[in-house]
């Protein structure tokens, strides 16, 4: 069953499983301290939910700020990555104290997950994240999930939450992602404008939607901005899984949600499954594969990328490797594992089959990209 509206979240036959992500600005005050009380009314909200029978994932933010606020770190422990990395070793174990206190009130037990970008990434990791979270439901504990920023750089990590919800949704075979912000959901432009207002329903994320997302979080605690929820939609779109963006500052967010149904819904664009989901969602290109006309047409008539359409080799990658295919006029086709190196690639770029070996010296592979190993965007 399609999630219909915002509320649809909540209702277990149309989103059998839930991720839940909330933003920093929520768990944690202007002052620093946690907003315990609004923590508790959500955990009851939670139990509420599975006694209904829906299954929760909650991916929560707020460690950063949390151990700022109790090293005294200026700039909410954002000024240096040392400094962030540094307040999340210190926040994590409040996060999750408060989150077992939390749901442990209501019957819940809570399983914590630290995980950097490499560990979805990587495929092998990736179905290890999975398998836990799987067994974590099964076993009705209520996984709560936050990105490892004690040792992720700015080079190996997500950067913001909502993206790695997403992630997850797509790990965990999620029906819906459900983010709670600080703002009432997607408007047409800065919500704090004249004349704007709020999106309720996205049927497609295109070029006028990322135009929309150009507003950061009014509070500014966290990191992702309405851009990195727009992102979170495609992600969890080309999934088969729907999003939506609502406001949770208040007391009471869900049962708000479910007599208000304020908020906007991304619905989701395609049904990729399984490697084809995982490759969709992954961040961390190497490098870029500029196809023909020809054998864009081809790509998207299903067949796999040969090295006879490539055009152009940007980057420094290996095989098996993630790389972007793009159009000659940098239009993004898709994403896929490479089959040779960016050198080899440079090598037959522009050649039928028959002349592989003599350029590489070896016996060629058949593609450069299989299209089982592709997923065009």
């Amino acid at each position: 069953m399609t999630v219909s509206s915002p509320s649809g979240m909540l209702d277990p036959a149309q989103t059998p499983l839930l991720v839940l992500k909330i933003g920093s600005s929520l768990i944690v005050g202007s002052d620093g301290a946690p907003r315990k009380d609004w923590m508790d009314v959500l955990a009851s909200e939670v139990a509420e939910q599975r006694s209904a029978g829906q299954q929760v994932i909650i991916i929560s933010s707020g460690a950063i700020a949390l151990g700022a606020a109790r090293l005294n770190l200026p700039q909410g422990g954002r000024a240096t990555l040392a400094d962030a990395q540094a307040a999340a070793a210190v926040g994590q174990i409040a996060l999750a104290g408060l989150w077992a206190d939390a749901l442990a009130q209501h019957g819940s037990v809570a399983a914590q997950l630290l995980l950097t970008l490499d560990d979805l990434e990587e495929r092998r990791r990736y179905l290890n994240a999975s398998a836990t979270l799987q067994r974590l439901l099964d076993a009705e504990a209520v996984p709560v999930v936050n990105e490892n920023d004690s040792v992720a750089t700015s080079e190996i990590r997500f950067g913001d939450n909502d993206r790695l919800a997403a992630r997850i949704a797509q790990a965990a075979g999620a029906g819906g992602v459900l983010l709670m912000s600080d703002v009432d959901g997607l408007y047409t432009g800065n919500p704090q404008d004249e004349g704007c207002e709020l999106v309720p329903l996205v049927k497609a994320v295109d070029s006028a939607v990322h135009a929309m997302a150009g507003g950061a979080s009014i509070a500014g605690m966290g990191t992702g901005g309405m851009a990195a929820k727009v992102a979170a939609a495609e992600i969890a779109g080309r999934a088969g899984v729907a999003l939506a963006i609502i406001n949770g500052s208040g007391p009471a967010p869900l049962r708000r949600l479910r007599s208000s149904d304020r908020g906007t819904l991304f619905m989701p664009s395609r049904n990729d499954k399984g490697r084809k989901a995982w490759l969709g969602g992954r961040k961390a290109d190497k490098g870029v594969l500029v196809a023909d006309t020809g054998c864009v047409a081809a790509l998207k008539s299903g067949a796999s990328l040969l090295a006879a359409g490539v055009v152009e080799v940007d980057g420094d990658f290996s095989r098996g490797d993630l790389v972007m295919i793009q159009s000659e006029d940098a239009k993004l086709i898709g994403r896929g594992l490479v089959e040779y190196s960016a050198t080899e690639c440079r090598k037959i770029m522009g050649l039928p089959l028959a002349q592989h070996e003599a350029a590489l010296g070896q016996m060629p592979r058949s593609t450069v990209v299989h299209r089982d190993s592709m997923v065009l965007l």
